[in-house]
């Protein structure tokens, strides 16, 4: 006696679905599981798309990413506000202390010795800095590291706003107080790209410096405006350039977020640079 042939299909206790749920109808050849011949889609039971899921895990890793950034920006920008308390309160200490602001008048020799090797130790840590990423990266070295940069150029900057009358240095904050608030927001809101203008950036710092070197020789007043002014533009076009590079989103080039010191010490170069030469500027236009 043969054997019945054994049919491959539903299993003897699965309840099709009716025809108007993607079941089949039954004029048609019972169907394989997971075969739909009415050509209708079968409901949701449960179980989401892949596409629903890749979606999801985008959005999720998409969330991670902003909440990542915001963190890197409130970092950076707190340091930098640190940093910059820092040099204010060094300033006022060098202008409004007698006995120190005499010393610094009174020994020019010393204070252009002392200047040189600070300009020289600044150079070489923000040259370490930028080739070993070890240093801008690991805690604690980095805010070590961060800490002599900014008690170095904060001496520099104090001693260098000696030279000037109060009245004018205080006018010099505070108009590069709302520059930077000014230039902060233009970074954050604006559409275009300053990330890549960095090769006309770098030939324009390269014709600042050698502008720089000689103005000195000249000694006239338009063209120590003239440096001056050029100077603070190029810083304010390298502040929105920095900005945006910690911002990241859309723009071409971005700051890592383990980059944190690295990122608030280049916001801080711009800030120190644009407030000297607006400091040069009211000088020269007041005497």
């Amino acid at each position: 006696m043969r054997r019945p042939p054994v049919i491959i299909g539903y299993p003897a206790n699965y309840v099709h679905p009716p025809p108007s749920q993607g079941g089949y109808n039954p004029g048609y050849p019972p169907a394989f599981p997971g075969e739909n011949p009415s050509g209708k889609v079968p409901p949701n039971l449960g179980t989401n798309s892949v596409e629903d899921q890749t979606e999801g895990e985008f959005n999720r890793f998409d969330f991670s990413e902003k909440s990542v950034r915001r963190g890197f920006i409130r970092k950076v920008y707190g340091i930098l506000m640190l940093q910059l308390l820092f040099t204010v309160g060094l300033i006022c200490l060098f202008l409004y202390y007698c006995p120190l602001k005499e010393w610094v008048s009174c020994n020019t020799d010393k204070v252009l010795i002392s200047s040189i090797t600070i300009i020289v130790l600044t150079i070489v840590l923000i040259i370490s800095m930028s080739c070993c990423p070890t240093l801008r990266r690991r805690a604690p070295i980095n805010y070590i590291l961060l800490f002599l940069l900014t008690a170095l150029l904060g001496i520099l900057v104090a001693s260098a706003a000696t030279l000037f009358d109060s009245n004018e240095v205080l006018i010099a904050a505070g108009i590069t107080t709302v520059v930077c608030f000014a230039v902060t927001v233009f970074a954050f809101q604006t559409k275009w790209e300053f990330n890549v203008c960095n090769g006309i950036l770098f030939v324009s710092l390269i014709v600042l410096l050698q502008f720089g070197i000689v103005t000195p020789c000249m000694n006239l007043k338009t063209v120590n405006v003239a440096y001056a002014s050029l100077g603070a533009l190029i810083y304010s076009v390298y502040l929105v350039y920095d900005t945006q590079m910690i911002i990241g989103g859309e723009h071409s080039y971005q700051i890592s977020p383990e980059e944190y010191v690295f990122a608030a010490l280049i916001l801080y170069l711009d800030v120190i640079n644009m407030f000297l030469h607006i400091l040069r500027i009211i000088s020269c236009s007041r005497s």
